[in-house]
């Protein structure tokens, strides 16, 4: 037992290791601007314009699962307008970044690991290497940019739709005026509750990319070692996510 106790520390250590010199290597092909600029924006369609739509789905019915469940909670106890007040707090702190960030860690994490791996395993990044592309500025750097950048825009109109769709159950379902509805929406806003939002999502957005194209690179074993590092990049971009989410909440919401 303490064997493999050992083992598992030292291979935890090396891990740390192996990720910070993978950053440090990151940092050295920022000046690199000539490769990394003409292959950012493409990777910004791919993540961004690409994940839209599984992310406005999800948000649409959790605008209207939000004004159901607050109508439900509510009912003869607090005035029905706070329903705008929880649709928007919860969408704009915590529901719209944290549930489309956890969406596309499956789909924008699991597909970069996907495409790395099998580069990798095909020997792909060291043809590059061989042609002088560093592959840290040629694969890393544009696909991690795109996500810092794109995974805000996605939260923002994740929010927005999901703001509009718990207004129109309000309409519709509860029998909310549309004037109650913003009464609500608008009572305990704060300026700092689109910021934070924003910003926890730009961290994710960086932090699910970072992990995909870790575990990509480090991908072994051919067709089976990319399905290991798939999944293993969808799991750790999930864990991390909500670890990142209970640390912003605890540093900026106090």
């Amino acid at each position: 037992m303490i064997e493999s106790l050992g083992r598992r520390t030292v291979d935890a250590i090396k891990a740390v290791g192996g990720f910070g010199h993978f950053v440090g290597d990151l940092a050295r092909a920022v000046p690199d601007v000539a490769v990394w600029g003409r292959l950012t924006p493409v990777q910004m369609r791919r993540v961004g314009v690409d994940s839209l739509p599984v992310a406005l789905f999800i948000a649409a019915f959790t605008g209207v699962v939000l004004a159901l469940q607050a109508s439900y909670t509510f009912t003869g106890t607090v005035p029905l307008y706070f329903v705008g007040t929880l649709v928007g707090k919860t969408m704009m702190l915590e529901l719209g970044p944290v549930l489309a960030g956890l969406a596309l860690a499956g789909r924008v994490g699991a597909s970069m690991a996907a495409e790395l791996g099998t580069m990798k395993v095909t020997e792909q990044v060291d043809a590059l290497e061989t042609l002088a592309y560093d592959p840290q500025s040629f694969l890393v750097l544009p696909r991690v940019l795109a996500g810092t950048t794109m995974f805000p825009v996605i939260v923002a109109l994740s929010i927005l739709t999901g703001i509009v769709t718990g207004w129109i159950a309000s309409l519709v379902l509860l029998d909310l005026s549309t004037q109650e509805f913003l009464k609500g929406l608008k009572l305990f806003y704060r300026f700092k509750d689109t910021w934070f939002g924003l910003f926890k999502s730009a961290t994710f957005g960086c932090t699910i990319t970072l992990v995909g194209c870790v575990v990509g690179l480090s991908t072994r074993g051919g067709a089976e070692g990319v399905g290991r590092s798939t999944t293993r990049a969808v799991v750790y971009s999930a864990v991390l996510l909500l670890v990142l989410d209970a640390f912003w909440a605890l540093v900026l919401l106090r």
